[in-house]
């Protein structure tokens, strides 16, 4: 970028103005590159350039709807192990060449992107399980891996990952590590900061890191979150050791409804500072009840929770919650409805078909607060954005003892697909701005990737000068995935 956009919408439109033509030119060090690598891990045909020029960004979405690319790489690196990366990333800091990092191309917010063209360094083929340990319970497995077959895998076995993100048919490992991610049970079991006990990652400058492995050590900060989140600015996971989990014995669920919105947040505030652990809790607002009851005429606030574990401490659990969502308001009107939600949890089809017709616009907005603020938050997002949707949907899952996310999504039609991809970008500068005003975080899971990179800096105010110094350290050159978490 020629300067420094301020908002989405600058971001974007500069890109376009400076997006390179339909046919570029061949890069000079692409023979350079091939003699390196082999012929068999390079790819530079079309369907290969395009398929890793579009995430699943809505943004994205409505550019390939309108035939834009702003964003494509020169060529696709297939990956193969940390050997070759290492090769790889050594060569393309001494010759200044950009990698970007890619795992399944599942992002909702442009993290695989290539800013600045270069190489696209696809990992899906490292997907191998390394190790199992059944008596620590723990699994290392290569960072392509994708999450969906890693966990029916273990389930043959009887464990389970317990990190269930909507994106898990089509998320890997490597890509969970690299933004952050949190799965559908949280509540109980943690993100994958909780759950990534190791990982080994492949700095820009060639050199291959193990972090340390152990359940817990006092041996100087806990590198392991130097790169959790970092999608892919920093180095190249390759592969990570995960907690896993015993398949419970046992699960009791429940739907409550609930008058207001304020009632259901007490309840759930309630739940997580009684010292809780459900591992399922998510309260819906009318509008979006609608959609997670699958009744248009539903005309309440609901609630899914969740119990599972030894059959004892569930049903306590379990009690003790039906209590505290009484005291609150809420009536429970049995498991059913949670056990349809549970059957469809990975099904992103409303939002996927909807992007795929001309004009049609959806998106999805994750952000976070404390308690004594997320209503306040919740209010504001919805009346500012209700103007750019027919629906403007919300709720709130992933909860902690101090606060909670909370999930805006977007359902509506444009006059065609140039008047929606505008109107995305308008949603993204008015949802960040509100999150900064408020003091809300402006990303609880989904990280910044491309949708929030104007607002990162003013997100992590005075302590994103110790990003840059890290990432002036690790990536003299600049080459990792450039253009994202604020950094140019």
């Amino acid at each position: 970028m020629n300067k420094k956009a301020r908002t989405l919408s600058e971001y974007v439109n500069q890109a376009h103005a400076e997006a390179a033509p339909a046919e570029p030119a061949t890069p000079s060090w692409l023979p350079e590159l091939r003699a390196l690598l082999g012929e068999k891990a390079l790819d530079t045909g079309q369907d290969a350039v395009e398929a890793h020029s579009y995430d699943v960004w809505p943004v994205a979405a409505k550019w390939r709807n309108q035939g834009k690319r702003p964003f494509a790489p020169d060529v696709v690196v297939t990956a193969t192990g940390a050997e070759q990366i290492s090769t790889l990333l050594r060569w393309a800091t001494e010759r200044g060449v950009p990698v970007t990092p890619w795992g399944g191309g599942s992002s909702v917010t442009g993290q695989p992107l290539p800013t600045r063209g270069g190489i696209v360094l696809d990992t899906t083929r490292m997907n191998r399980v390394i190790a199992l340990d059944p008596e620590s319970l723990l699994v290392k497995v290569q960072a392509g891996a994708n999450g969906l077959l890693l966990e029916k895998e273990l389930n043959v076995r009887g464990y389970t990952l317990n990190n269930s993100p909507q994106s898990l048919d089509r998320s890997t490992i490597g890509g969970w590590v690299g933004t952050r991610e949190m799965g559908q049970f949280s509540s109980r079991y943690g993100g994958i900061e909780d759950l990534a006990v190791s990982y080994t990652v492949v700095l820009p400058t060639g050199e291959i890191v193990e972090t340390l492995d152990g359940p817990r050590a006092s041996v100087g900060p806990d590198l392991r979150q130097l790169f959790m989140g970092a999608e892919g600015t920093l180095g190249v996971v390759t592969d990570v050791t995960l907690r896993i989990f015993r398949l419970p014995p046992f699960r009791l669920m429940e739907a409550l409804t609930f008058d207001g919105v304020e009632a259901g947040l007490q309840a759930m505030r309630e739940i997580m500072q009684a010292g809780l652990r459900p591992f399922l809790v998510r309260f819906y607002d009318r509008d979006e009840a609608r959609h997670a009851m699958q009744d248009p005429a539903f005309e309440q606030c609901v609630m899914f929770l969740g119990f599972e574990g030894v059959e004892g401490v569930a049903r306590a659990e379990y009690e003790v919650a039906m209590d505290l969502c009484s005291k609150a308001g809420g009536s429970p009107i049995g498991a059913a409805p949670v056990e349809a939600w549970m059957a469809r949890r990975y099904d992103f089809s409303t939002v996927e078909n909807l992007l795929a017709e001309p004009g049609g616009l959806a998106e999805t907005i994750e952000v976070a607060h404390f308690w004594d603020r997320i209503f306040d938050t919740y209010q504001e997002l919805k009346k500012a954005l209700d103007p750019f949707a027919d629906e403007v949907l919300g709720h709130f899952s992933h909860v902690y003892a101090h606060g909670t996310s909370l999930y805006i999504i977007l359902l509506g039609r444009a006059a065609d697909d140039a008047r929606a991809e505008q109107i995305l970008l308008e949603v993204w500068d008015t949802a960040m701005t509100i999150c900064l005003k408020q003091g809300a975080v402006i990303s609880h899971h989904h990280g910044a990737g491309l949708a929030r990179q104007p607002y990162v800096d003013d997100a992590l105010g005075s302590s994103h000068i110790v990003l840059r110094r890290i990432k002036e350290a690790l990536d003299p050159a600049g080459i990792m995935n450039p253009g994202k978490l604020g950094l140019e």
